[in-house]
């Protein structure tokens, strides 16, 4: 039983819904932000640094939180020793040995620390099941038999970049791989294939071709569930693509009734694909 919950807030639309399912469900919350990363449900929220944790961990449990979900987007932080209290220092070599490792490894770590403090990590999928469709297309439009080609291959793409902690999507066109995603995300992902096929670029004026989204093999579903939002339509729609899929149950979709008519609008296909 959740007896109050801590978002920890990054940017974009999850926090709000999750803080939208918390409330709906009567279940106490507070709203924790890593600073620098300020969330739409900043009013009223407790900031808190890195070089700091021990001392924000001890507030949340002050606080009577049971339970801790991470919303929301955030980048590495870069740490000022300056700021380091004594608990936090003797956390560093564990901090800083998972920074180094990668992305799944960091995760791990800070789920690590929070469950020392006795507060249990759930998933945003605990709170919000509805955000991670079922097989099937969201949009009118359906994947053609080439965008099933191109999606079957970039799934297997992404399990091999999965594999070795690099990224949670890429873009395949006629079975070929245009583009993956790594360190800056998705959306600079699609400005690179859209740079391909403009005016200037090795590919102009081609169009076709899909987005895919899944999470990594045996990642933590609890933290970093890959998201797609308006936004990722319109910039798939403006790197020419026929549309997105998604890997069914483990992507989740924001605002998916916006999402659906959006892709309508753009003449795409939304397409969740079962595994």
């Amino acid at each position: 039983m959740i007896r109050k919950l801590a978002i920890i807030a990054g940017r974009g639309t999850l926090p709000r819904l999750v803080a939208e399912a918390a409330d709906a469900a009567g279940t106490s919350r507070l709203v924790a932000e890593l600073e620098g990363f300020e969330s739409p449900l900043g009013a009223g929220a407790t900031r808190f640094r890195l070089e700091r944790l021990v001392p924000f961990l001890d507030h949340l449990v002050d606080e009577g939180v049971s339970h801790v979900c991470f919303a929301g987007a955030v980048h590495r932080p870069r740490l000022d020793p300056a700021l380091l209290d004594p608990g936090t220092m003797q956390l560093l070599p564990r901090i800083m040995a998972a920074l180094h490792d990668g992305d799944d490894a960091t995760l791990r770590a800070v789920v690590a620390l929070f469950e020392e403090w006795g507060l249990e990590v759930i998933g945003v999928d605990t709170l919000c099941p509805d955000l991670l469709p079922g097989p099937g297309a969201l949009s009118t439009r359906e994947p053609g038999p080439q965008d099933r080609e191109d999606a079957t291959r970039a799934a297997a793409i992404v399990a091999a970049l999965g594999a070795v902690d690099i990224g949670q999507g890429c873009v395949v066109a006629r079975k070929l791989c245009l583009a993956v995603e790594a360190l800056p995300g998705t959306d600079a992902m699609l400005v690179h294939v859209a740079a391909l096929r403009g005016r200037d670029g090795p590919w102009a004026g081609q169009r076709g071709g899909v987005l895919f989204k899944a999470a990594k093999p045996g990642q933590d579903r609890r933290m970093d569930l890959p998201a797609l939002g308006p936004d990722t339509l319109r910039a798939a729609h403006a790197a020419g693509l026929n549309g997105i899929a998604f890997a069914a149950g483990s992507v989740l979709v924001l605002e998916r009734a916006t999402m659906a008519a959006l892709a309508d609008e753009l003449g795409l296909f939304l397409w969740a694909r079962a595994a």
